[in-house]
């Protein structure tokens, strides 16, 4: 395996925790400006609103589980 193949199996085993470090922060920083944000919670679209009332949207198709790790290929 080469240097770069190495640095970029590094990078992209990163990238998860990264990803989800940057989301909880913007969704912190959306509420602590005063806005909602949606989610999904107990198979609906529910607005959180800042001071963490929870309005439910819409029904929504349960997640599909994956397990950490796994390859998908598109074709």
């Amino acid at each position: 395996m080469s240097e770069q193949e190495r640095q970029l199996q590094d990078l992209e085993s990163r990238f998860p925790l990264v990803s989800g470090e940057a989301f909880a922060a913007a969704r912190a920083q959306v509420l602590a400006s005063g806005q909602s944000v949606l989610q999904t919670e107990g198979g609906f679209i529910v607005r959180v609103f800042p001071d963490g009332r929870k309005q439910r949207l819409k029904p929504v198709e349960a997640p599909i589980p994956v397990t950490p790790g796994t390859t998908f290929t598109i074709r």
